[in-house]
């Protein structure tokens, strides 16, 4: 049947058809006409053809061919499918280190702000422990200002009993005050 249908299609389109001599006129049947024999050039060629079953090897190649696209579109399918599932997965990726990062950027922010509040209270700390510091100086060295003026005043007491009583005191009182802390001195080592 694709071979019938093959002869007709070619006798169909055959230039003898084409041709504008009459085919039913006797003149066209002679040797001598050129198209007869280009249509019986052609009807022999088409019969080699199918003898050696060209139509059948270019349906076959055709065929090949079609399979050969179809397994490179089929091909191509699982590649972009593939592709697909790459790119799903690598956003997915990327969104899961968007994620991390943006909490490691939160955990940062974090981290700083308890590190601001530890350092604002050691300064705090520190602050009141220098305050402290500088009261205790300021609390020594009104200590010591003090010591220094009732040592003063006991030197300058001391030193006007002296002459006080160097300008009372005679010089039998002043023996007599010697022998007296002579002898208290004397009972005090015993």
């Amino acid at each position: 049947m694709k071979y019938t249908l093959t002869a007709l299609f070619a006798l169909a389109a055959s230039p003898a058809l084409a041709a504008s001599k009459n085919p039913f006129s006797p003149d066209f049947w002679s040797l001598s006409n050129t198209d007869l024999i280009v249509l019986i050039a052609f009807i022999i060629f088409i019969g080699v053809l199918i003898k050696f079953n060209v139509p059948g090897m270019i349906s076959g190649m055709l065929d090949g061919r079609a399979e050969g696209i179809k397994s490179d579109l089929d091909e191509a399918k699982a590649l972009r499918e593939e592709a697909q599932t790459l790119l799903a997965s690598y956003e997915r990726k990327q969104r899961e280190v968007q994620e991390q990062a943006d909490r490691i950027v939160a955990n940062a922010k974090d981290e700083a702000s308890r590190a601001a509040e530890q350092a604002k209270a050691d300064i705090k700390t520190s602050v009141a422990r220098r305050l402290a510091a500088a009261e205790d100086q300021l609390v020594s060295a009104k200590d010591a200002a003090v010591r220094e003026v009732r040592n003063q005043a006991v030197t300058v007491a001391v030193a006007a009993a002296r002459d006080v009583i160097a300008k009372q005191t005679t010089a039998a009182d002043a023996n007599a005050l010697i022998d007296d802390a002579i002898a208290e001195v004397g009972a005090k080592l015993h």
